[in-house]
């Protein structure tokens, strides 16, 4: 007897083949088989008349990393019809060192809350050794299935010390270290390693506004990791410094295939930016060349959706690219931040800074940053630039005076890429850019894009720019094989992680983001989606329904339904 039956639902096998009706067995949370009409007897039975059937889909960029120590089930992702993610991206995981270090270099990178922190420290487990680690994963009540990267970040706090790692280069020794530490990783399951060269991505704690680990190495670290995920044919991702060119011809020369093996790289991001219109247009023939020409075999990852982002006053991700922002952004409370503004010198560096040519990831552009809440009830619903238009200010003036006055009491909003429709489509419907980057479990208060392969499904319904067997092939079979997962398709002797969609609900533009209260945070804010509830019908993770009619069901993250994903031989 079967454990379930799927019945006369629309298959979408998530290998880009045509759809077809078929019926699905399931016993002991495997697919036994696909067939039409079957009538073999099963303790529940699903009609999916009407409905896609597909494969659970995979986000291949979150940092759930310390969120899996305290709500398992990852509800938010999971509900949008996500049955696999990728951690440990950004050179930022907990496979090793102290947990106390982890959480510095997590807290500020991610913009995580000090209770989400604190909560985590208080149930967090010393593990000696990377297997250890993945050994814990798998004990703990998983909703979704997790592939963990391997964080370059962690590794060299832990071989280094956390002060030398952020100060010196590594010994000969610490470097043959860090090699063996890493092979062992990889011998345990890991599915690649994460480096970081972003120069905005910060420590809190003791060393407070110094760049994370992974950004102190030299290239010959970075190849040294790099040639070893090559030669084991794991997944090396990299985050390039936009400020430093040069970063990128190390990247290029680290995803060389000529005369050697290609390296499994992915980069971020592929995106479509504000304050560079022109941009976008560089990444297919620098994919041409790289995977072409050069024999590589380069990913990069992009948004399905445009980019905005939600800030509280000066406290924000968007500020850390500058110098007096990351001052702001350090500071620990309304007090602190208020003496900074005290200053004339500062106030006065700020508006330099924020003026500033020098090259840029956000547009800054005060005519297209939103207020959402203030105090100056008159003031929502416009941008800095009307507001300062109506007080005859000049704009960066106003915008000073507002950040000065209200602190976190001003919540405004800005869409820094992606936002146009032509390049978002073209960038999606790339071979060699994978739909993705959605940093769940990361900045809860400023962005939730846990519906990517929603997102991606309503425009490719809305717009035909890909069939909708191609573009669940996009964000199931084709990150899985790419990543070597085994996940991601429909197939006997599959596991069985299948989404239920209603096609008619599709026809719906792309949810916005809304802010909740979240249990897991004990009530602090979230931003997440709620748009997909007639959409996502049913999703079942190893057999078992954890999401019915968009109701998130008690047993996720209470009972273990996924696994720890390692690379497929």
């Amino acid at each position: 007897m079967l454990d379930l039956l799927i019945q006369n639902g629309l298959i979408f096998d998530g290998l880009g083949s045509p759809a077809i009706r078929r019926d699905i067995g399931i016993q002991n949370g495997r697919i036994v088989t696909l067939a039409p009409s079957l009538t073999t007897p099963a303790r529940e039975v699903v009609d999916a008349s009407g409905l896609w059937v597909t494969p659970g889909f995979i986000d291949i960029h979150t940092h759930y990393d310390l969120e899996l120590e305290i709500a398992p089930g990852l509800s938010e992702s999971v509900r949008h019809g996500v049955t696999s993610v990728v951690i440990g991206n950004c050179s930022l995981s907990v496979a090793i060192a102290q947990p106390q270090i982890l959480a510095d270099i997590f807290q500020r990178v991610e913009t995580l809350s000090h209770r989400l922190i604190a909560k985590w420290l208080k149930k967090s487990v010393s593990w000696q050794t990377p297997a250890e680690y993945l050994q814990h994963l798998q004990q703990l009540p998983l909703g979704p299935n997790v592939a963990p990267m391997f964080g370059h970040s962690a590794l060299r706090a832990h071989v280094m010390g956390l002060e030398r790692s952020l100060t010196v280069q590594p010994t000969k020794f610490e470097l043959k270290l860090m090699q063996r530490i890493a092979r062992d990783a990889i011998d345990a399951g890991f599915i690649g390693i994460s480096i970081d060269m972003f120069p905005w991505h910060r420590m809190s704690g003791e060393w407070q506004g110094c760049t994370i680990p992974s950004q102190h190495a030299k290239f010959k670290e970075y190849a040294m990791l790099a040639d070893l995920c090559r030669r084991c044919d794991r997944v090396f991702q990299v985050t390039p410094n936009l400020q430093r060119l040069a970063s990128f011809v190390d990247i290029l020369r680290m995803g060389s295939g000529i005369g050697q093996k290609p390296l499994r790289l992915t980069v971020l991001s592929a995106l479509d930016a504000v304050h560079d219109r022109k941009l976008w247009r560089i990444f297919s023939p620098l994919l041409f060349i790289w995977n072409r020409l050069l024999n590589g075999n380069v990913r990069f990852q992009t948004l399905t959706e445009p980019f905005t982002i939600y800030s509280d006053g000066s406290v924000t991700p968007l500020f850390e690219e500058f110098s007096t922002g990351a001052q702001l952004n350090g500071c620990q409370s309304r007090e602190e931040r208020q003496q900074l503004w005290a200053s004339e010198i500062f106030r006065r560096q700020f508006r330099q800074e924020w003026l500033s040519k020098r090259r840029k990831s956000f547009h800054r552009r005060l005519d297209l940053m939103e207020v959402i809440h203030c105090p100056e009830t008159n003031w929502q619903g416009l941008s800095f630039a009307e507001i300062a238009r109506q007080n005859q200010q000049e704009p960066v003036d106003l915008f000073i005076h507002a950040l000065q006055k209200y602190d976190t009491d001003l919540r405004w909003v800005a869409t820094g890429a992606n936002d146009r429709l032509k390049p978002r489509l073209a960038m999606m419907q790339h071979p060699h850019i994978l739909p993705g980057f959605t940093d769940a479990g990361a900045h809860v208060r400023n962005l939730g894009y846990y519906d990517g392969a929603l997102s991606l499904l309503k425009q490719a319904v809305a717009t035909k720019f890909l069939s909708p067997e191609a573009a669940i092939c996009r964000v199931t079979g084709e990150p899985a094989r790419w990543f070597r997962l085994d996940t991601g398709v429909l197939k006997v002797g599959a596991q069985a992680d299948i989404v239920l969609l209603d096609p008619n609900a599709l026809n719906q533009p792309i949810s916005p983001q809304v802010q909740i209260s979240d249990p897991v945070l004990d009530g602090e804010p979230r931003m997440v989606k709620r748009g997909s509830d007639e959409i996502v019908q049913g999703v079942y993770i190893n057999g078992i329904q954890v999401v019915c009619r968009g109701k998130v069901r008690d047993i996720l993250g209470r009972e273990k339904l996924g696994s720890v994903l390692s690379p497929f031989t």
